[in-house]
């Protein structure tokens, strides 16, 4: 009796185990892109902009808002294209789902287990963007950020320095010219200094939007 009562048990066990594992299958959705916008923003079949999280790629030109292009904007452009356009992603959310622009914030995911936004990293084509409160995987990016810097792949190649400082705020990982309004404002117990632009992107800073540094 009770060997047949375990023996139930553990069948019962068995089948709730297959079930949860079909069910965690079928949750996991693959989702074909129909437009790359940028280096760093798809569009889907099913109407979502997605932005990668993580990360930032040169700006391409922007008529509304009188934006011209930044050097490899283009080459990310085409780069993410030939990753992406029209091939089935897999999408990782973090604790922040939505930017301000209302775009899903996301880590993507080829079938072939390509980690899309890492790819842009380690090939030259995007430096980290870190925003909190999605971090999960900011180590694994500066590491493999400064493997690009190290062998001077994509926009780390032929690099150019200004001979500027740079002031960084450490709350937002972000970095400003010196002469900056908004760095000025930077607090004290806050700000960091950096002496160029390679310096501020070895430690993970981005710059800031504002100056353009």
């Amino acid at each position: 009796m009770h060997i047949a009562k375990r023996a139930c048990t553990r069948i019962g066990f068995s089948l709730l185990l297959v079930l949860l594992l079909a069910t965690s299958a079928s949750a996991e959705q693959w989702l074909k892109v129909k437009w790359v916008d940028d280096g760093d923003t798809i569009l889907l079949t099913d109407g979502r902009r997605i932005r990668y999280i993580g990360i930032n790629s040169p700006e391409i030109d922007h008529e509304a808002h009188d934006r011209r292009a930044e050097p490899y904007g283009y080459e990310a452009l085409r780069y993410n294209k030939r990753l992406v356009y029209k091939e089935r992603v897999r999408l990782e959310f973090d604790r922040e789902t939505r930017d301000r622009y209302n775009r899903e914030l996301a880590y993507v995911f080829l079938p072939n287990g390509t980690f899309v936004n890492l790819k842009l990293l380690e090939n030259g084509y995007a430096y980290c963007l870190f925003i909190k409160p999605n971090d999960r995987h900011n180590a694994l990016f500066l590491q493999t950020q400064r493997q690009a810097m190290k062998s001077g792949r994509g926009i780390w190649q032929q690099w150019h320095e200004p001979g500027r400082q740079y002031i960084g705020s450490q709350r937002s990982r972000r970095f400003h010219l010196v002469t900056c309004p908004n760095g000025r404002k930077v607090s004290p117990k806050n700000r960091i200094t950096f002496s160029s632009r390679w310096e501020a992107f070895w430690a993970g800073y981005a710059p800031a939007k504002g100056c353009r540094p």
